[in-house]
């Protein structure tokens, strides 16, 4: 059955303040409307909503039924577009811990200097958020993933702190620092496959491990010596000056960076975000 829209917002509440006067009010409606709204929905649908008495409305069970449905509808309704709103004024993004540190939050500053008004809220993991308007952005093989949802394919390469000497010159072992993660569905980057395409012998490198690109990032500059990592992750650090890559030559690894179904965010902020991710990486 089609009934007015105005009609069930004109009962709803009237129904919620037991008056068409403050009804009116509230809508901004006058009295004589509310009465109207309300006496054609009872027309529609065949029963009384309201006893009326001496200037005084009391909800038939009829009207109370019904009163408590579109309450329930409204409120609802107005959740929800609340909820939209919101929604659109904040992008929400979630991504690995590596991404977060070493990129996206340290480079937060700028998106909100180009997009003054759109809050951004960053938060980690390593699972995929399937929450509707959360932009997830994965570590992922390229094999498996769409390529419309690819943001960069990742090379590998071994950096050293600013202050470390062409350690390749060096006698002894050197320490490299690279990374293993516990989502063993990722493919890992070779660094055997680096060491044989630079003429390294394996022979000389002691290899150290942890489960975040970041925390070997971090261990190899404290300790002043190597990590073979992502050229994304270090590209502040590299422009910094904090890290410095070496003549050696990088390897395309089966990683990449990627947004489970990238086209799909129809919010502005949101899609302005995305193309900014795709710039800044």
């Amino acid at each position: 059955m089609q009934v007015s829209l105005q009609a069930l917002r004109a009962f709803e509440a009237a129904a919620r303040l037991s008056s068409f006067k403050q009804a009116a009010e509230e809508l901004s409606l006058t009295p004589t409307t509310v009465s109207h709204h309300i006496a054609n929905l009872e027309s529609r649908l065949g029963v009384s909503l309201f006893h009326r008495k001496n200037r005084c409305i009391v909800l038939t069970n009829t009207g109370q039924f019904l009163a408590t449905a579109t309450t329930e509808g409204f409120t609802t309704i107005n959740n929800a577009l609340d909820q939209v709103a919101n929604t659109a004024s904040v992008v929400r993004v979630t991504t690995t811990s590596s991404l977060a540190a070493m990129l996206l939050i340290p480079y937060q500053h700028e998106f909100s200097r180009i997009y003054p008004k759109i809050g951004v809220e960053i938060s980690t993991g390593e699972t995929l958020n399937n929450q509707p308007y959360v932009i997830a952005i994965r570590l992922g093989n390229v094999a498996t993933v769409a390529p419309e949802d690819v943001i960069k394919q990742e090379y590998f390469d071994v950096f050293g702190a600013n202050q470390v000497a062409d350690t390749w010159n060096t006698q002894g072992k050197i320490t490299i620092y690279t990374t293993e993660w516990k989502n063993n569905i990722l493919p890992l980057p070779s660094l055997e496959a680096w060491l044989a395409l630079n003429n390294i012998p394996l022979t000389r490198v002691m290899i150290k491990k942890f489960d975040q690109e970041f925390f070997a990032i971090q261990q190899a500059m404290a300790e002043g010596c190597l990590v073979f990592c992502s050229s994304t992750l270090v590209a502040r650090l590299l422009k910094t000056g904090l890290l410095k890559r070496f003549q050696t030559q990088s390897i395309k690894t089966q990683l990449c960076y990627y947004i489970p179904k990238k086209s799909s965010f129809d919010t502005k902020n949101g899609t302005k975000y995305v193309e900014w991710v795709e710039t800044l990486l």
